[in-house]
């Protein structure tokens, strides 16, 4: 495994999440992300920038944890599909320093954020 320039950075997300199979629909239908299946209580998901896993060996705790934040380069879009895909929509578009963003929870209950540079 080559590990060079590694250090210090962001590798991988994991989500304790009730329903791996309910994830990857949203996941899928929102954000296109892609799945690998090891076996009934882990999936790792690829997002074509980042890696990480649905498990459910552990319990949901959505209340916690850090705010992961994904990039649009069409906000209003992303909105109109975390929408679709069953999302509940936190905290509608807003600008901040840098862009704008949204802020969502998952069917797990999750809140993430999506931003956009326009």
């Amino acid at each position: 495994m080559n590990t060079a320039g590694k250090d210090r950075k962001i590798d991988y997300i994991e989500f304790n999440v009730a329903d791996i199979a309910r994830s990857k629909a949203f996941y899928g239908s929102a954000f296109g992300w892609t799945f690998t299946d090891y076996g009934p209580e882990y999936c790792e998901f690829q997002d074509g920038r980042l890696t990480g896993g649905f498990t459910t060996l552990a319990p949901v705790n959505a209340g916690g944890g850090p705010l992961v934040i994904l990039f649009a380069d069409d906000l209003e879009d992303a909105l109109t599909r975390v929408e679709m895909a069953g999302g509940r929509i936190a905290r509608p578009i807003f600008p901040f320093p840098g862009g704008r963003r949204f802020h969502f929870s998952d069917p797990d209950g999750y809140e993430l954020a999506v931003w956009s540079d326009r």
